[in-house]
């Protein structure tokens, strides 16, 4: 069967772990030339080096400018094009702080880089996708652009600000034959977690899938990732503008009806 991204050059960024991480060894396997895009040098170097010479590491600070046109750059310099930009990049504060508790340099940072990062890797990807009349930005949101509650409120905002950039771009970039999606995750656990103890991985993952709607399935990072492939791929030549929730249907059921249901079917 013929790999779906072959010819195609990829950057993406965060690839260095998580769902980056599944998303470059994904991305590769499907035969893309992949460039990581991250801060994290060890780990983001030694995917380069067991992948082999079509995938590449830059150091890359999401939020620095300069960074992220050195990355477009040496991506054109070495490929000669750029096929697929997918803005992954992100990091979380606190879960469930409230708003009394949220301090502005907590909403600076996350904007920062979930928000900023972005922009900043679709207005450099687009500079030099525009001329070629073609190509594929991405970004990593959440299922919190779909539903209150799941998040900081820092979180939220800066995931809800990338759909609506998104929107924005596919509404522009479509003028120029560019396609911009992005992929909303239920609850994955990822490095993004910080301190997690790999042993403590199932159980988490566990209550994620309980709490969940979808039973009997876990949402991993490849489970993400495949999605993000889809999406680069030719198999998606007209989606645009496209939020895909990869949350088992979670953002559109109402547990309280559910709850309701169960209570009447036993009375």
């Amino acid at each position: 069967m013929a790999k779906r991204l072959d010819g195609k050059v990829a950057i993406i960024t965060g690839g260095a772990s998580g769902i980056g991480a599944s998303a470059v060894q994904l991305f590769h396997e499907n035969g893309a030339k992949v460039v990581i895009a991250d801060i994290q040098d060890t780990m983001g170097q030694a995917i380069a080096d067991k992948l082999g010479k079509n995938v590449s590491y830059i150091h890359c600070d999401v939020t620095n400018e300069d960074d992220i046109c050195n990355l477009i750059d040496t991506t054109i310099s070495k490929h000669g094009q750029l096929d697929i930009m997918y803005n992954n990049a992100g990091i979380v504060d606190i879960p469930f702080m409230n708003i009394l508790e949220t301090k502005k340099s907590d909403l600076e940072r996350v904007l920062n880089v979930n928000l900023v990062g972005g922009f900043l890797g679709a207005k450099h990807s687009a500079r030099v996708m525009i001329p070629r009349g073609k190509g594929c930005i991405l970004f990593t949101a959440s299922a919190a652009t779909a539903i209150g509650g799941l998040s900081s409120h820092s979180y939220a905002a800066s995931k809800c600000g990338i759909l609506g950039l998104a929107r924005n771009l596919a509404a522009e970039l479509g003028q120029h034959g560019i396609r911009v999606n992005c992929v909303s995750p239920y609850g994955v656990i990822t490095g993004m977690a910080g301190g997690v103890d790999e042993a403590d991985v199932p159980k988490m993952e566990a209550v994620l899938s309980e709490v969940g709607n979808l039973k009997g399935q876990v949402l991993k990072a490849e489970g993400v990732a495949r999605a993000a492939l889809y999406l680069a791929s030719d198999e998606a030549n007209y989606v645009s503008g496209l939020n895909l929730l990869v949350d088992g249907g979670y953002s559109v059921v109402n547990p309280s009806m559910m709850k309701l249901q169960s209570s009447f079917m036993n009375i």
